[in-house]
């Protein structure tokens, strides 16, 4: 059974970095959580990283979710930082700037990230992330 997702497009893009962290620290029931923030079909594309293949079902987003934590590795802390969500003149669609900060031992590295997100009856639909790589900061 899929949960059912925060409603505004803030919220639901919020559950995702929130999710995608929990996921990555180790909590693989994130991955069924992630999943249901999505409707079905929807379009999720990855600029930054055309290796990723446009996602359009929830099937295609629970296999990538569940490879995250293998891509990422296992760091001591993984969370979004400096998150400023833009609402835009459509009320769907909302503009997330944000880093994830990720921690390995004494080490900060930093992930940018603008995601560009419609919701649309809760869920969403449309999404282009664009995600750098970790970087020292």
């Amino acid at each position: 059974m899929v949960p059912h997702p925060p409603s505004s497009p803030e919220s639901v893009v919020r559950a995702v970095m929130d999710g995608v962290s929990r996921l990555v620290l180790g909590d693989p029931s994130q991955v069924e959580r992630l999943v249901g923030l999505y409707a079905e079909p929807t379009h999720v594309v990855h600029p930054m990283n055309p290796a990723i293949p446009p996602l359009r079902t929830r099937d295609e987003l629970r296999a990538h979710f569940a490879a995250a934590p293998s891509q990422v590795g296992r760091p001591d802390g993984f969370r979004p930082a400096d998150v400023v969500v833009h609402h835009t003149t459509d009320p769907e669609v909302v503009v997330a700037d944000f880093h994830y900060e990720v921690t390995r031992g004494a080490t900060t590295a930093s992930i940018p990230c603008v995601f560009v997100v419609r919701v649309r009856d809760g869920l969403i639909v449309d999404s282009r992330d664009h995600a750098g790589s970790a970087a020292g900061r």
